[in-house]
């Protein structure tokens, strides 16, 4: 139970986060080998939406901590050119200990492009940047 002057839970469903990138040959599918078709790749438009959600929760977060993607869920629903802005929203609309569930879009400046859900967890940062330095080959 906690007690009266015990601060509030910043990582509460509601929280929003956005990042934006403006469409060049860098973010295209041909460039990220994601097809031949000249338009925002679908793998940019996830990174993007992972980057709201970091953008959503990071300034809440210990100094000790950070979040790593673990499940997405999206479709991408129309093309976008280059030359265009994309922006990507993310609303946390859960959290299950150290699982963070949150909804995403991404529109670019004419309409919806992109949407769906994406989980990410809260880790201990030197611990787990141990356990991947670990893997490293000798």
């Amino acid at each position: 139970m906690p007690t009266e002057n015990a601060p509030a839970d910043p990582l509460q469903p509601g929280r929003t986060g956005t990042a934006s990138v403006v469409v060049t040959p860098a973010q295209m599918a041909p460039h990220l080998g994601s097809g031949r078709a000249p338009v925002f790749a679908s793998p940019a438009m996830i990174a993007l939406m992972e980057a709201a959600a970091v953008d959503c929760v990071e300034d809440a977060l210990a100094p000790d901590q950070e979040t790593l993607g673990i499940h997405l869920d999206v479709q991408h629903i129309a093309a976008t050119p280059e030359g265009l802005k994309v922006t990507a929203t993310a609303e946390l609309i859960e959290r299950d200990g150290r699982k963070l569930v949150f909804n995403v879009e991404a529109r670019d400046e004419r309409e919806l492009v992109g949407r769906g859900r994406h989980t990410r967890i809260i880790v201990d940062s030197p611990r787990f940047r141990s356990k991947v330095a670990s893997k490293r080959p000798a």
